[in-house]
C-alpha cells in the first residue's frame, strides 16, 4: 500500500472514528474524519482522497447519498462501506455505484488494516496475469469498484473454476447477479454457498433477504466474510 494515500473516515459515532484512526495510523497515511455526510462532501471538495471509509446510516445525508455524490465528483475514489451486519439496505445498489468492499461492525484493528491494505493493493493486480483464486477474487472486486459489473462476473466465475469449494466466491457472484438484474440466478449462487458451508451467514442472510424481496419488497444485504469481516 502507498503510504502517501489520504483516507477520509465518515461516521457519526465518535468511538468508531477513533477506532479507525488508531487502526490506520501505522500506515502513515494522511487521515481525516467527518461526522456526517455534509461534512464529508465539503471535505471532498477541498482535498484529494484516495479512499473513503463510509458509514451507511447517518442523520441528514446518509452514506448511500454520499456514495452517489462521490461517483459524480470523484469516480476514482475507492469507498469501503461501514455497516452493522444485516443493516445494509441497498448493498446491491452500492455495488452498482462502485463500493469496493464492506466492513461489518463491530470490527477490530486487524480487520480494518487488512481490508484497507487489500483494497489499496488491488490496483497492483495485473489483469492479464491474474490466474489464482485470490487474485481473481480481488480483481473482481476492483472491477466492481470501477463499475465494470460484467467483467467482475467473468472474473469471479474464473475464480470459481479454479477453486469451486469456496463459499465467499458464490456469495459475491450472487450479489453481482443481483446487480445485473438476475435475482433467480443470484438465489442459486447463495444456495451453492450454503451447500458448501451451511454456517456461512452472509449467504444465508442474502438468500433470505432476496427471497423476501421477491415476495414483498427490498431490504438489506451483505457482502459477508471474505468481502468485509472474516468468517468466524
Amino acid at each position: 500500500m502507498d503510504k502517501t494515500n489520504a483516507i477520509l473516515i465518515v461516521d457519526d459515532e465518535k468511538n468508531i472514528r477513533l477506532t479507525l484512526l488508531r487502526a490506520l495510523e501505522s500506515f502513515g497515511a494522511d487521515l481525516d474524519t467527518a461526522v456526517n455526510g455534509e461534512e464529508a462532501l465539503a471535505k471532498l471538495r477541498e482535498k484529494e482522497f484516495s479512499l473513503i471509509m463510509l458509514d451507511l446510516r447517518m442523520p441528514g445525508i446518509d452514506g448511500m447519498d454520499v456514495l452517489r455524490k462521490v461517483r459524480e465528483l470523484r469516480p476514482d475514489i475507492k469507498v469501503i462501506i461501514l455497516t452493522a451486519f444485516g443493516t445494509v439496505e441497498r448493498a446491491v445498489e452500492a455495488i452498482q455505484l462502485g463500493a469496493v468492499d464492506f466492513l461489518q461492525k463491530p470490527f477490530v484493528p486487524n480487520e480494518i488494516r487488512e481490508i484497507v491494505t487489500r483494497v489499496m493493493d488491488r490496483e497492483a493486480i495485473d489483469a492479464q496475469k491474474a490466474a489464482d483464486f485470490a487474485s481473481l477474487l480481488e480483481l473482481a472486486k476492483r472491477s466492481i469498484g470501477e463499475r465494470h459489473i460484467e467483467a467482475a462476473e467473468e472474473q469471479i466465475r474464473r475464480a470459481i473454476s479454479i477453486d469451486p469449494l469456496r463459499p465467499e466466491s458464490f456469495n459475491l457472484l450472487g450479489l453481482i447477479l443481483e446487480a445485473r438484474k438476475s435475482p433467480l440466478e443470484a438465489q442459486k449462487q447463495y444456495r451453492a454457498a450454503l451447500a458448501l458451508n451451511p454456517t456461512f451467514e452472509a449467504a444465508r442472510h442474502n438468500l433470505h433477504r432476496l427471497t423476501h424481496r421477491l415476495a414483498v419488497g427490498p431490504e438489506g444485504s451483505a457482502l459477508g466474510p471474505g468481502q468485509g469481516k472474516k468468517e468466524a
